[in-house]
């Protein structure tokens, strides 16, 4: 089994992030939502790893390389414009070969892996299988309607009446069979190859189609609040691990990670939460459900229930909550009340006031 992941979106939802960096290396964690993707695929047996990239692959490549560093190999295919994900497979079947194959939506995070839904396609191999979550609106998703067996009879994308609540989740398995399906569709009324159609078109056709119930934690990273949902979630699984240096005036509460090479002096840091390697924090008080990357600067400040990516400064600030601090952002001024919620992008300076 190969594997194609998609990574090639503008993540327009994540601005002013996605301008600077693709919304893929957000870190969830301390660690980029890519990574946590392809360490799920790896936990599949799966090595060989295609990834669909558009404008960002410098970015992403410079994270990845050849993907020597997490013991898999990675191959870059670029799509130039968002056609759809249909079309992706297009792109990628010199790669794919004839070979079974994961796609799995480079942007989504299910931190219990999907090891059971491959042992599941691995074992009856139809020729699709999607994976599904039941969700309270069905109308934003592409919805499968499964008879008790688990087959899929019918998929429709974003259903003004749904006649199911299982939405899929961006994680498909296929067999070679694929190929045939996404070169006899057309494209939608969007300009897109659908994948949706595409497996619909194999249901036409009288293949096989099952769908498997995620169970897990399943998120879509598209948007901020998002992404701080889902870095609790990974929050909450931290144990205690104290590498860097803490002095005797600080005090660390809980499931805090702190680093090799961070130093906390004079101040709480409440759990769960982490402080990224390099980091120095004086004088502050960081609370539950925080991260902070690496070689951060934090003086005199006051934060909870936020990400801080790499590089950041955040000096005689009080009151963020809910926040999303970008690369080598730096953020200055005072107190600013219990719930104060900033999102700064890459390399941008904020003076704020009370």
């Amino acid at each position: 089994m190969k594997a194609l992941v998609l990574s090639g979106g503008t993540g327009t939802r994540l601005r002013p992030f996605s301008y600077s960096m693709p919304k893929q290396l957000i870190p969830i964690a301390n660690k980029p939502v890519l990574e946590h993707v392809l360490d799920n695929i790896k936990d599949l047996g799966v090595t060989e790893i295609g990834i669909i990239v558009g404008d960002h692959e410098p970015a992403i490549a410079a994270v990845f390389g050849d993907g020597s560093g997490l013991g898999v190999r990675i191959t870059y295919l670029r799509q130039e414009a968002p056609l759809g994900l249909a079309h992706c497979v297009t792109l990628a079947k010199d790669f794919l070969g004839d070979d079974d194959f994961v796609m799995y939506l480079g942007d989504n995070m299910l931190p219990q892996g999907v090891r059971e839904a491959a042992d599941a396609f691995r074992a009856a191999r139809p020729a699709a299988q999607v994976v599904v979550q039941k969700v309270a609106d069905p109308r934003a998703f592409g919805v499968a309607e499964v008879d008790g067996a688990g087959a899929v009879r019918r998929l429709v994308e974003k259903p003004a009446e749904p006649r199911s609540d299982l939405a899929l989740i961006g994680v498909y398995f296929f067999t070679a069979a694929v190929h045939e399906a996404v070169a006899a569709i057309a494209p939608s009324a969007r300009g897109e190859l659908e994948i949706t159609d595409a497996v619909q078109w194999l249901l036409s056709e009288g293949h096989e189609v099952r769908a498997h119930e995620y169970a897990g934690y399943w998120k879509d990273t598209g948007k901020v609040e998002d992404v701080l949902e889902c870095n609790r979630e990974l929050l909450d699984g931290v144990e205690r691990a104290v590498g860097g240096e803490v002095d005797a005036r600080s005090t660390l509460i809980g499931a805090v990670v702190v680093e090799p090479g961070a130093r906390v002096v004079r101040s709480v840091i409440e759990g769960p939460a982490i402080v990224g390697a390099g980091t120095v924090i004086e004088d502050s008080r960081v609370g539950p459900h925080t991260t902070i990357g690496r070689d951060c600067v934090l003086t005199g400040a006051r934060l909870e229930y936020s990400i801080v990516l790499d590089d950041a400064t955040v000096s005689h600030v009080g009151g963020l909550r809910g926040s999303l601090l970008g690369r080598s952002a730096a953020v200055s001024g005072s107190e600013l009340g219990s719930h104060h919620r900033l999102v700064v992008g890459d390399h941008t300076r904020v003076e704020v006031a009370a």
